[in-house]
């Protein structure tokens, strides 16, 4: 492989993060075959924050959207949402979500995650599972970082569906289909 000069790899650097805003410098310093601190020069040259700063740009914009439920109730940190729509979150996977004898993720962290972004997700007051068909399809380590995106596919009388792929470093790890049921004037069941 031809290595890059320092403006072909600033371009590409650019537009890669204009694709996927949450890249670590350590993906970056691998893709490119640098330093992470030649990635961290290249950063600051080009005023591109670090990545907590990013996801706390990004993420600031979507906390005062959500209606369902305390984001303190969300497992994961929404980055991203647009109510009735689609929504997007994010779960470092650190030593108190994995099994200690091998590192693996334990997979009701996997869920919760995708079903309280299913309920984030819901512009109403109230939601609630009504049913999910879950698939678990890679193991997620420890450090790994699962982006989660839901979509709303449908919602009416009451009841809404819901797609969720979970990925880390852009391989799917997680598919999960949820059916929410919603009323939105917050009344029980």
């Amino acid at each position: 492989m031809k290595k890059l000069t320092k403006k072909q790899r600033q371009e590409q650097l650019l537009q890669l993060l204009e694709n996927d805003p949450f890249i670590t410098d350590e993906t970056l310093s691998h893709e490119f075959n640098v330093s992470i601190q030649t990635i961290r020069l290249d950063r600051l040259e080009l005023n591109i924050p670090e990545l907590r700063e990013r996801i706390k740009k990004v993420a600031e914009k979507s906390h005062d959207e959500i209606r369902t439920l305390p984001m303190d109730d969300i497992i994961g940190e929404v980055i991203d949402i647009s109510l009735d729509n689609m929504a997007i979150s994010i779960l470092d996977i650190k030593k108190q979500h994995v099994f200690s004898r091998n590192n693996i993720a334990r997979g009701h962290f996997l869920f919760a995650q995708a079903n309280s972004l299913c309920v984030a997700l819901l512009n109403d007051e109230f939601a609630l599972t009504v049913s999910s068909r879950v698939q678990f399809q890679k193991p997620v380590m420890l450090g790994d970082r699962v982006i989660t995106k839901a979509v709303l596919r449908e919602k009416k009388d009451k009841r809404a569906k819901i797609e969720v792929l979970s990925t880390v470093n852009q391989t799917q790890v997680f598919y999960g289909e949820f059916e929410m049921y919603y009323n939105n004037k917050g009344a029980s069941l």
